[in-house]
């Protein structure tokens, strides 16, 4: 065998066995939850969860004595991030919000925003 075939068949053992090892690689622990049929995600009995794009450590917690109240409130989002933002969750986002759907709000800014989604837990 010459090195340019060698070469060949050791690019080609690569090429095909890296996908291979990814999947044999993966564990039970790199799988994310999703809600299955039949979950019933409920705001004011569960709360919420949050997503934060672009995020760097915001966190936010709504509770579903919050969402129950409906009273517009502000919330930080610092988390564990060195600058903070702040939402505003309206009476009208709260009513959406108690009808078990997701509301997305914009951040206010420091130098950028974030894009805050709202679900049911």
């Amino acid at each position: 065998m010459d090195r340019k075939l060698f070469l060949k068949k050791i690019a080609t053992s690569l090429f095909l066995g890296i996908p291979f090892i990814s999947m044999w690689s993966c564990s039970d622990s790199d799988v994310i939850p999703m809600p299955g049929p039949g979950t019933n995600l409920n705001c004011l009995a569960n709360g919420t969860n949050s997503s934060i794009g672009s995020n760097h450590g915001h966190t936010l917690s709504v509770s579903g004595a919050d969402v129950n109240s409906g009273i517009e409130r502000t919330y930080d989002i610092q988390g564990s991030s060195a600058h903070n933002h702040q939402i505003t969750v309206t009476a009208s986002h709260f009513v959406t919000l108690a009808s078990n759907q997701s509301v997305v709000i914009t951040s206010t800014s420091a130098g950028h925003t974030h894009s805050v989604t709202i679900s049911c837990a």
